[in-house]
């Protein structure tokens, strides 16, 4: 696995789609707090859930 680029993107079950789906994540729940702090509400009071 020597050379490997885990940066591309490609589709399927791979490394690559993994390490894509985790910084998606992190982006998300950071934009989570942010809308939280800067609000005052929690993100279901935001989005009229609760």
């Amino acid at each position: 696995m020597k050379g490997d680029n885990y940066n591309l993107w490609s589709w399927g079950f791979t490394k690559s789609a993994e390490n894509w789906n985790g910084r998606l994540a992190m982006i998300g729940f950071i934009a989570v707090i942010i809308t939280e702090l800067t609000t005052g509400k929690s993100i279901l009071d935001f989005l009229a859930i609760l």
